[in-house]
């Protein structure tokens, strides 16, 4: 079965978040497209084979479980790590205020302090 296409509209929600944080850079990975801070994933935005667009990205430690209990559209990749996923395209779709906060949250768990002083976080 052949991967499920990433729309133009969720490439631009997830990038309108990422593209302007400092020393964010947005490259083609081996599916689909990550965004990186010195070298560090911030977020991977997919289609699978099961027809399923997702983004992993990473969450406080702390979080993770919180995350993984929560069950769908949520997952967490692998059993160790602070790497977690949404499944972006069911119906009727993810806030987009809630998945700013996440890829947000995501790039300062993984930049350096210096870049994360420099980021308006979401209001909780």
């Amino acid at each position: 079965m052949a991967r499920a296409p990433v729309t133009e509209a969720l490439l631009a929600q997830v990038a309108a978040v990422l593209d302007d944080l400092p020393e964010t850079r947005r490259e083609r990975a081996w599916t689909g497209t990550r965004w990186v801070v010195r070298g560090h994933n911030v977020a991977h935005l997919f289609g699978g084979e099961d027809g399923l667009v997702r983004v992993t990205f990473r969450a406080p430690m702390d979080e993770v479980a919180a995350f993984e209990h929560l069950g769908h559209p949520y997952f967490r990749v692998g059993r160790s790590g602070d790497v977690v996923g949404l499944v972006l395209d069911d119906d009727p779709g993810v806030d987009p205020a809630e998945l700013s906060e996440l890829l947000t949250e995501s790039y300062c768990v993984q930049a350096p302090g210096e870049l994360v002083d420099r980021v308006d976080r979401p209001a909780t």
